[in-house]
Formats: C-alpha cells, structure tokens, sequence
C-alpha cells in the first residue's frame, strides 16, 4: 500500500491538478452598492462537451477515520469538478494527473484549512470526498452524466 503525506494546500502546489478557491487570494471588488464583496473568478468552470450543462450541487459528506485507507481514484474526463466548503470543513485532497494511467510516484496529497476549496481540472484523477473531524457542507459546481465519470483501484493510506 501507497503511503502519503497530506500536505497544507497551496494554489502553487496544486496547480498542477486545478484551482484552490480561496476568498483570501486572488481579485476581489465591491458590488451592489458596496454592501457585497465580490471575490472574481477564482476557478473556472471547464465543460468539455454541450451536451450536459453545469450543475451545482451541495453535498453532504460524513467524516472519515484517519489514517485515510483509499480504495480508488476517480475522474471526470469532459468537466472539472469544484467542493467549497459551506462552513470551515477541513478536507482532505489526494490527485494524480491527467492521462489514461495513474503513476503512483505522481500522487500528491493535502489537507485544506477550512476556508479553502478546490477545483479539479477535467480528466484530474482524485480520492472520493473526505471530510475531517465533523459532518461536514460542501457546494459542488460540476458537469454531470453517466459519461463523465472514470475509476481506477488503488491501495494507499493517508497520513495527516
């Protein structure tokens, strides 16, 4: 079994497999009279194809024990998928990159902060969603489809 070292989550150290959205980071401007605080554009909705639209989704997700046993990684090769905690989840993220096999030396993982989310670019491989400590809200911007949806067996353990 594959063990991995979950790391803090930083835009650069992430980069390679999508965006962190992060309200503290990046172009923001006041709206609406000034009562709103507009944080612009922090990941992009990447669609493959037209034939499903985005979808925007809240998950649910209950917590899971540490160390983190991973039985597969997934993808979704026609549309990046984004979670954005609703309330300060802290959760853990493990990516390969794009292709059509998974090198184990290219897996990386990380552990958010709470404020943090991310953004998987499309045909990004990544663990199935894994809250820490508490039950836990997550908004969910992706493309959906029966199509849209690769899995691939792994073995490894995650420690935080």
């Amino acid at each position: 079994m594959q063990e991995l070292n979950a790391q803090p989550l930083t835009a650069a150290a992430f980069a390679p497999f999508g965006e962190v959205i992060d309200a503290r980071i990046g172009e923001s401007f006041a709206i609406n009279a000034g009562r709103t605080q507009r944080h612009h554009a922090l990941a992009k909705v990447d669609i493959r194809d037209a034939a499903t639209p985005p979808l925007i989704s809240l998950f649910v997700s209950q917590p899971v024990a540490l160390p983190l046993e991973v039985d597969l990684l997934e993808r979704h090769p026609l549309g990046s998928q984004a979670f954005m905690p609703l309330h300060e989840e802290r959760f853990v993220v493990v990516v390969a990159p794009p292709g059509d096999d998974i090198d184990p030396s290219a897996i990386r993982a990380f552990v958010t902060d709470g404020r943090q989310g991310v953004n998987y670019r499309a045909g990004t491989w990544h663990a199935i969603h894994s809250v820490l400590e508490r039950e836990g809200e997550f908004l969910v911007v992706d493309r959906g489809g029966a199509d849209n949806l690769d899995e691939r067996e792994m073995r490894i353990r995650v420690v935080v």
